[in-house]
């Protein structure tokens, strides 16, 4: 393109990434310093509510202009930025389709009674004093399985937050602890698909970057299991006495039944079974429809006069079932589709500006002066890990977190005579894991929206994912297992 002649591009499997030599470092980090500036005054000063409801959604088009505005002056086509903003779309058109889904299966799961069955029987066998750590490993265990992080989250999340909640234990920490097992699991698993990019951007083989990334993550796991053990036996919770009028409450209101948790297992075991979540996840709203038929037919007539449109209210709208507990009917509600509205307006709107940012070359400009600061090995380590948490912020994704600072480091790590190991294990713990930290990257704003928890709520909780890369930095540090590359 004649307009875009400072551009050129670098492809990377199905990623690129565009640089341009005539973007100076001031004016890549204009747009970024406008955005960080913005949302620190709407979430500091104004309360989030700056703009409305949809303030950050807002401010992320406001630095996406910013950042066009860049563009423009250093010859960037406005076809160009399109064209990189609609590639960012194409990208999360499966993610939107995934949340909306995910907002159809939380209301028909209530309705039919699965979700009320899953709180009703963790009441019984999850107690106060091991339910934090015991999150954290049936996360785990469920994403070690899954290869999914957010597939764990839309299943078991949703039944820990409302069982925990039940207890009278915050939600935040609930929360904290899903994540920290979901994004072990999602790290280990040689089913995750960043466990598989990570390598692929560093130069390496999947079990060998399996095995040498458990060098930092399995005593950052056990680190965040100690924190949440000490948690869970200090915790104010409402204690054995509320239980048994919860249990009574959930009985009084829905028909449970052992038979219940066919739904749930049937989306687990299609999801294990390599199954598209599309379809799993699909198949587990229909298979709830159709419980909710069978077992809660008072649930629904007390909803609407039709069951159809009760259930029909439960897949797209807000749905409340109301209980004689107040704690219960405040935990039974559900957004439906129209809850995730929010979220994926959010992810929309970060795929804007991290699309143009993308476009002018300022992702690439940002990481290459990043690269040309480390004069040392753990100055290479430190700023790896400075540009993945950086990526996660500017662009919104943690794919480009991984790929942008893989491609433009991976020589760096040749030239010191670093195994690629080294970098693949530096991408992981401090790309993929910190992008659920941030409330606009696509990561945070899904779990959020799933869970129901604020990204602000869970920050501190989410232990395993804020303390995963201060972990690589110490190995760097103090040069524990850093291989070296085998000399010929």
């Amino acid at each position: 393109m004649q307009d875009d002649k400072n551009l050129s591009e670098v492809q990377v499997g199905d990623q690129h990434i565009m640089e341009n030599k005539e973007l100076s470092l001031f004016e890549a980090f204009i747009p970024v310093i406008i955005l960080m500036g913005l949302l620190a005054y709407n979430i500091f000063a104004a309360d989030g509510a700056w703009l409305g409801d949809y303030s950050n959604q807002y401010i992320l088009l406001i630095g996406g202009a910013v950042s066009a505005l860049v563009g423009f002056k250093n010859s960037v086509s406005f076809k160009r930025m399109c064209l990189e903003v609609w590639e960012n779309w194409k990208s999360i058109f499966v993610p939107i389709i995934i949340l909306l889904l995910v907002g159809a299966l939380a209301g028909t799961w209530l309705v039919s009674g699965v979700i009320p069955a899953m709180v009703y029987y963790g009441l019984q066998v999850l107690s106060p004093a091991i339910f934090l750590p015991a999150s954290v490993i049936i996360a785990a265990i469920i994403s070690i399985a899954t290869g999914s992080s957010w597939t764990t989250s839309a299943t078991v999340g949703i039944a820990l937050i409302g069982i925990g909640s039940a207890l009278g234990i915050p939600t935040g920490m609930i929360a904290g602890a899903v994540i920290s097992g979901a994004y072990f699991g999602d790290k280990m698993s040689p089913l995750s698909d960043t466990t598989n990019l990570a390598p692929a951007m560093a130069g390496t083989d999947l079990f060998t970057h399996i095995k040498y990334m458990a060098f930092t993550t399995v005593p950052t796991i056990l680190i965040a299991l100690v924190v949440f053990s000490i948690l869970s036996m200090t915790v104010d919770t409402n204690g054995d006495a509320d239980i048994s009028s919860l249990l009574a409450s959930i009985n009084n209101t829905f028909n449970i039944s052992p038979w219940l948790f066919l739904v749930p297992g049937a989306v687990i075991a299609m999801i294990l079974l390599k199954t598209k979540p599309l379809i799993a996840l699909g198949t587990g709203v229909v298979l709830a429809a159709i419980f909710a038929f069978i077992f809660q037919s008072d649930v629904l007539s007390a909803l609407s006069e039709s069951n159809f449109q009760a259930i029909s209210n439960a897949v797209l709208t807000d749905t409340q079932v109301i209980t004689d507990n107040d704690k219960l009917t405040e935990l039974f509600s559900a957004g439906g589709m129209n809850g995730m509205l929010w979220t994926i307006l959010l992810i929309v709107c970060a795929m804007v500006f991290g699309g143009v940012m993308d476009a002018i070359g300022a992702l690439s400009r940002i990481t290459k002066e990043l690269l040309s600061l480390a004069s040392s090995i753990f100055g290479l380590f430190a700023s790896t890990v400075v540009s993945c948490l950086g990526l996660n912020v500017i662009a919104s994704d943690q794919y480009l977190a991984i790929v942008i600072p893989g491609k433009m480091f991976k020589k760096a790590y040749e030239d010191r005579g670093l195994a690629p190991e080294n970098l693949s294990r530096t991408l992981e713990d401090s790309g993929t894991v910190t992008s659920v930290l941030i409330p606009w990257n696509t990561c945070g704003a899904y779990q959020s929206g799933v869970l129901g928890v604020g990204v602000g709520e869970y920050f501190f909780y989410a232990i395993f994912n804020w303390l995963s890369p201060f972990m690589t930095l110490i190995f760097a540090a103090f040069k524990i297992k850093i291989r070296q590359l085998a000399t010929k």
